[in-house]
């Protein structure tokens, strides 16, 4: 293999992955001090709203990754003006969702929090928590939209940069407002907003110093483009919103037949699990960039040697984590403040998680090359499909054993989803 080529893919991997995990750990450092101070009700809380969180950020990354790949495939021939006119719109995009989602979720907020099971208490704190997350959902959605334009445009290490940078800023601030302060809930969410708040106005600074343009008004006649940036946005954003539609499905069949315990141990276990498959799409949307480069000059060997790359690399993530994980399972409810009986379901159920682990990595990359290559369509079903199959499993497997059965349906769904991207990547190589 091309010693360049495997240069250039992990120089843009590496920034890529840290910055995804970053991402996923936002929500990991509220559970982290919400539950070390309020305690189960509190990391129950964390759980029940961590949605609506996942929503604003997959909106910003199938916005942002949306515009990125256009962005690329424009400029890899030439097409400058259209490249320009891509990244316009792609603000302009990310602009209107944060004014919608603003304000449906404001209305909706009550209504949403029972949709996705809280009730009593839960319900009170997640309103205190999500209301804050509302308010600065411009943030969390150009945080996330942002990064994949810096990264086309050979920024990967200051996206990385400033990930942490607001990372950090998240860690001190819910520090000082959730256990110094006593906020609780509501200070989580306040630092976790100031957070990404510091990550957009750092990528907007590397835009303006690098003068790429990237706010304008050239969006007149651009229903081509908008509709390309969303048609392709639709795949990263599927891949960045389905631990959301597992979360909701898991948070409910685990209230219906394992109570709040199940509630509290699933979410120890989804934090790991978002984490997880923040660093496989880190993997994924880090070599996009090379792979629709290659693909626009129809460089069809370079474009196989970095999907072969993609593929070895979210292996070994996948098998590392699931190593690690294995070995401090009857810690990592500790690590949330979580009573003795959720520490112990979280140690017992965790290895049935890990199962899918490697599966899923297949998965993730396949999607991840055939949004890449504008192969739109096959990126759709493996994106929405593997949700389908744990919905269908879910009325299924709980019959049969209860709250076991509720455990077991993730992991199969991910390994069904990989058979049916094994099989898709036959059909694309015959033709």
């Amino acid at each position: 293999m091309n010693s360049k080529l495997y240069h250039t893919f992990f120089s843009y991997v590496i920034p890529s992955v840290f910055a995804f995990a970053l991402s996923g750990i936002y929500t990991i450092i509220d559970g982290f001090f919400v539950g070390n101070s309020v305690g189960d009700i509190g990391l129950s809380t964390i759980n029940i709203a961590y949605p609506v969180v996942s929503l604003l950020q997959a909106v910003g990354t199938g916005v942002g990754m949306g515009g990125a790949v256009m962005y690329t495939l424009k400029l890899s021939i030439g097409e400058n003006a259209e490249a320009k006119k891509y990244l316009y719109c792609t603000a302009a995009v990310l602009c209107v969702m944060s004014l919608v989602l603003t304000i449906i979720l404001h209305i909706a907020l009550r209504p949403i929090l029972h949709m996705l099971g809280a009730v009593g208490e839960i319900e009170d704190l997640g309103v205190k928590y999500l209301k804050y997350i509302i308010i600065g959902a411009i943030f969390q959605i150009f945080a996330t939209g942002i990064v994949p334009i810096i990264r086309n445009n050979n920024g990967a290490n200051f996206a990385m940069a400033i990930m942490i940078a607001g990372f950090v800023c998240n860690i001190l601030l819910d520090y000082l407002f959730v256990w110094i302060f006593g906020w609780s809930v509501a200070g989580a969410a306040i630092a976790t907003v100031i957070g990404q708040a510091f990550t957009a106005v750092g990528g907007f600074a590397y835009l303006v110093y690098h003068k790429i343009p990237f706010l304008g008004i050239e969006i007149k006649n651009s229903e081509k483009e908008i509709k390309n940036i969303l048609k392709i946005g639709i795949a990263p954003f599927g891949i960045s919103i389905m631990p959301l539609i597992s979360h909701l499905f898991m948070n409910r069949f685990s209230m219906q037949y394992g109570g709040k315990t199940a509630v509290a141990g699933y979410a120890c276990i989804g934090y790991v699990f978002a984490v997880v498959c923040l660093l496989i799409q880190g993997v994924g949307d880090g070599s996009q960039p090379l792979i629709s480069r290659y693909y626009s000059m129809n460089d069809e060997i370079s474009v196989s040697e970095v999907q072969t790359l993609a593929y070895r690399t979210a292996a070994i993530l996948s098998v590392v984590c699931m190593v690690v994980l294995y070995a401090i399972r009857g810690y990592i409810g500790l690590i949330f403040g979580a009573s003795n009986l959720v520490i112990k379901t979280v140690s017992t159920i965790l290895p049935i998680f890990l199962s899918g682990y490697i599966f899923l990595s297949f998965s993730r990359i396949t999607t991840a090359a055939f949004y890449a290559t504008e192969r739109i369509l096959y990126s759709y079903f493996l994106v929405y499909a593997e949700p389908i199959f744990q919905i269908v499993l879910l009325a299924l497997l709980p019959y049969l054993w209860r709250q076991t059965g509720v455990w077991w349906c993730m992991p199969l769904s991910q390994i069904i989803t990989a058979m049916a991207a094994f099989i898709l990547k036959i059909i694309t190589k015959k033709h």
